[in-house]
């Protein structure tokens, strides 16, 4: 299946780039291997992650979502991640360490895992067969703790280092040479590098990377479904002649969540009676609030929505669902919508046109581009739009994601079955 503007389709697992020249980087192994024997058993894939929001988000959701894939197929997977305190439970998607770690401040309650001897000694006696890392800054240092462990190592790649640098405020020119820096370090210290887009994988890509495989994420297409949908509910935020939007992301610098305010302000202008829905909370909330009272926005802010059936019937009850993050590397709030039935206008400068294709639109990072991309996506039949993003959506369940993240582990995707041979052997230090 092909993706949008002629790109490889979203159920495709690619192999290590076949990029050559002097500037070809893979990693930095000492060729000895483990990888998994034919007809091996399960395979202890121990995960860590940093910057999980505490109860809701992208990041979280996939985390979830994998590790119920992986004990699926059979395979043992534990999770380590920061919180206020430690705590070891058994869950459906595996065992999930938590240790204590730090508040970030001013990100709205990320936590990070800081204590690296107390993360070895841990990860020494978990023994994992298999370690998968989703930090490439804070955790980067499991990657040299997995060579000298001779344990195959993966970094999964969440997100575009330079384009997070750029929505910070750092030109451009320094945002790549910093991302650039860090991606090389990162290509070397791990065996493999996951990108879930071919918008996630150009920056590794153009430093030469020849270890990077490419793994989607997914949906949940029988939780989200357009039958969510709910009259009543869309009359609590919105008229019978009034265009509902919504926005679910974090309130974050990143996100950019202003525009979508900008986008209601550039359509009120224009005379549309549109109203907004913003699930999510974050640092930004307070500014954001105030700035839709002074402007008079017909703005309601939910904060975060802890049921996952409301969140669901609200995607699914709006009309356009907003995604204006310029640095989103594959966009799981958006998908989630559109396997609701609603169509997405998202950020041109991030992965989302990959992932949404023709069933929704794009538009540059202003609030008047994204109000145009609105008015394109209304003028089609309400049935057709709805039925568009739906069938895009079919294409991301979450099987298909699980099996490309465990053929990037070169692990059975049952315990019973071989591993896949359609990648390289993994080698603990990378891939030359």
């Amino acid at each position: 299946m092909s993706g949008t503007n002629g790109s490889r389709g979203p159920n495709d697992v690619t192999g290590p780039n076949d990029v050559t020249g002097p500037n070809d980087v893979g990693g930095a192994g000492d060729g000895r291997s483990r990888p998994a024997a034919p007809g091996a058993g399960p395979l202890r894939i121990v995960r860590l992650a940093n910057f999980v929001a505490p109860a809701s988000g992208g990041l979280r959701t996939a985390l979830r979502e994998l590790g119920r894939g992986y004990r699926a197929a059979g395979h043992e997977p534990v999770l380590i991640v920061p919180g206020e305190r430690e705590s070891d439970r058994r869950t459906e998607q595996g065992r999930v360490i938590t240790l204590p770690g730090p508040l970030l401040p001013g990100t709205g309650g990320y936590r990070v895992l800081t204590d690296k001897r107390r993360v070895a000694r841990l990860l020494e006696e978990l023994a994992p067969d298999r370690l998968e890392v989703s930090d490439r800054t804070t955790l980067r240092w499991t990657g040299k703790w997995a060579r000298r462990a001779r344990v195959p190592a993966v970094m999964v790649s969440h997100e575009s280092a330079d384009g997070v640098l750029r929505t910070w405020g750092v030109p451009v020119g320094a945002a790549r040479r910093a991302a650039d820096a860090l991606n090389l370090r990162t290509a070397h210290t791990y065996a493999r590098v996951v990108c879930t887009t071919e918008f996630a994988e150009r920056e590794f890509v153009r430093i030469g990377a020849r270890n990077v495989v490419r793994a989607p994420l997914g949906v949940d297409l029988v939780e989200r479904h357009p039958a969510l949908r709910d009259p009543a509910l869309r009359a609590r935020y919105a008229r019978e002649n009034q265009t509902l939007l919504v926005m679910c992301t974090r309130l974050s610098v990143e996100k950019r969540p202003g525009t979508a305010l900008d986008a209601v302000e550039a359509l009120r202008r224009r005379g549309a009676r549109v109203v907004l829905v913003v699930a999510g909370d974050g640092p930004l909330r307070p500014r954001l609030e105030q700035r839709a009272r002074e402007r008079g926005l017909p703005v309601t802010f939910l904060g975060h929505v802890s049921d996952r059936g409301a969140l669901g019937a609200l995607q699914a009850t709006a009309d356009v669902c907003l995604a204006p993050g310029p640095a989103e590397t594959f966009g799981l709030a958006a998908l989630e919508a559109m396997a609701c039935g609603t169509p997405v206008v998202a950020s041109a400068t991030s992965a989302l046109p990959e992932v949404i294709g023709a069933a929704g639109a794009t538009a540059a990072d202003r609030g008047e581009a994204f109000a145009d991309a609105v008015e394109d996506l209304l003028e089609r039949p309400r049935a057709a739009r709805r039925e568009a993003a739906r069938a895009r959506a079919e294409c991301f369940g979450w099987g298909t994601a699980v099996d490309a993240f465990l053929a990037a582990h070169d692990a059975p995707v049952s315990a019973t079955a071989p591993p896949t041979a359609s990648l390289r052997p993994l080698s603990p230090g990378g891939l030359g």
